[in-house]
């Protein structure tokens, strides 16, 4: 028996509840004025005790993210998506960070370079990884396909 297409209305319904959409669409309008706030009342310059930790945290929670990733994609998980998103989403962010924490132009023109030639084509490889997972999965195959086989053969023993 041929598996039918979907309908066009079954298309156009969400598969997501209702309420999540207004709740997060809620979070969205609720934002607004929180950030207007915090433009009037942060200082521009901050000094923090634990500023390494911080970068050290967030380059840890990066190699996390590829690593899950990476893995993700060796074992064809279902959750590889979530990962590639959340892997891309951290290196837009350290590029932001990098270039607007960075002091001297010396250091601000590196962090564009990094920004630049790594963190942005990598956060662009993973988005592409999450949104077009099924394409990667047959590059993925392909590229798995041509590395020689780990176990031994039978017609060697």
């Amino acid at each position: 028996m041929a598996e039918q297409s979907p309908t066009v209305e079954s298309l156009l319904e969400p598969k997501e509840p209702r309420w999540v959409i207004t709740i997060l669409a809620l979070v969205a309008i609720a934002l607004l004025p929180w950030v207007l706030w915090l433009t009037v009342t942060l200082p521009s310059r901050h000094v923090s005790e634990h500023w390494d930790a911080a970068w050290v945290g967030f380059d840890v929670a990066e190699i996390l993210a590829f690593a899950l990733t990476a893995y993700a994609a060796w074992r064809r998980a279902p959750w590889l998506q979530g990962a590639a998103s959340a892997a891309g989403t951290l290196l837009l962010s350290d590029a932001w960070f990098d270039i607007l924490l960075s002091t001297g132009d010396e250091k601000v023109w590196l962090a564009v370079g990094q920004a630049v030639l790594s963190e942005i084509p990598l956060a662009i490889l993973c988005f592409w990884i999450a949104w077009d997972t099924a394409r990667f999965w047959g590059h993925w195959q392909r590229l798995l396909d041509r590395m020689p086989s780990r176990a031994p053969s039978r017609e060697a023993a």
